[in-house]
């Protein structure tokens, strides 16, 4: 694929993907150490409540079937912990996106390898907890499992590489978000330092796309602006292929997990002020255009994010009155 910008950079005034991998290939080194410095390694094992466990049927004739009564955890805590753990099993398709745009060799592919190594630890404690602390049913959960990961994952960002680095900056610090609210959901304190340790995992993960973004907008801003304008608008989470997430999403929206008003507050905003986004000047026309379409599609979020906060307010408002009732 080649994209043609009007700012020095490539010889011919294009840049190819090859072209853009190869002048970042010295921040990502760069932002690769600084991770690798920062970041803690820990051990899965040590956040489970293995005590707690006991069999369930199948091979164990003494095995307990589940029940939803046996867990600690919160019927919205119950779906969120679901839809994340999904979301996370999928990690050989994501790991297959991101090595093959990324390459495996050089800093980008040693941040490629130890990037999934560190995303495979979040799979193996939440379904650890999960079965340890019988929080969910376990065949439905490997019943999804295997619809979900037997469906594949085929990133909407595939075809560029600015376009799957803004994606990323944005979509690690989503599910940063996400982890974190449904530990406060949870209703179980175990729970809420699992999902803490993980959620500080995507924190610098997040941090690792947004400053490699940040080094894009220097060397080609106007192909920057037009891949950040083109992902936020079109944003989808990784698990939108799951089974049932429409009815899943609705629900981490009403249960302030995941909704418009924590996407806009919480997850966007945050990525565009820190790079100053709206304040670049000198952008070509492309890139003006694409600016002035990102300020308009925030100001519509904001808008819709607020006809959802009365939504919500009033039918928290209903709740109460009938439980007071």
């Amino acid at each position: 694929m080649t994209i043609t910008t009007p700012h020095l950079g490539s010889p011919a005034g294009a840049w190819t993907d090859a072209q853009l991998l190869y002048a970042l290939e010295e921040v990502v080194e760069k932002e690769l150490n600084r991770h690798l410095k920062v970041a803690k390694d820990w051990m899965p094992h040590e956040y489970v409540p293995w005590s707690d466990g006991r069999n369930f049927p199948g091979v164990f004739e003494n095995g307990e079937a589940w029940e939803k009564e046996q867990s600690k955890v919160t019927e919205i805590g119950r779906i969120a912990l679901v839809v994340n753990l999904l979301t996370e099993d999928n990690l050989p398709s994501y790991h297959h996106e991101i090595a093959s745009l990324f390459g495996r060799d050089g800093a980008w592919g040693t941040w490629v390898h130890r990037w999934t190594a560190e995303e495979g630890r979040h799979g193996i404690v939440m379904r650890d907890y999960l079965l340890t602390s019988r929080a969910v049913d376990p065949d439905k959960l490997e019943e999804f499992r295997m619809s979900h990961m037997s469906e594949g994952f085929e990133s909407d960002n595939r075809h560029s590489m600015l376009h799957s680095v803004a994606y990323v900056a944005f979509q690690e610090l989503a599910t940063r978000v996400s982890h974190r609210n449904t530990g406060h959901q949870s209703g179980d304190p175990v729970c809420d330092r699992m999902l803490a340790r993980i959620a500080t995992d995507e924190n610098l993960h997040m941090v690792f796309y947004r400053n490699l973004l940040k080094a894009a907008f220097e060397l080609a801003p106007d192909l920057t602006m037009q891949a950040v304008r083109d992902v936020i608008v079109n944003f989808r989470m990784p698990g939108h292929g799951m089974p049932g997430f429409e009815r899943a999403a609705a629900q981490m929206a009403i249960g302030e997990i995941y909704n418009m008003r924590i996407h806009h507050d919480d997850v966007l905003q945050p990525v565009l002020r820190f790079l100053k986004i709206m304040e670049i000047e000198g952008l070509g026309p492309e890139g003006r255009k694409a600016q002035e379409e990102l300020g308009l599609y925030m100001g519509g979020l904001d808008s819709e994010a607020s006809k959802f906060d009365e939504k919500l307010a009033a039918r928290k408002a209903r709740m109460a009155a009938r439980a007071g009732a």
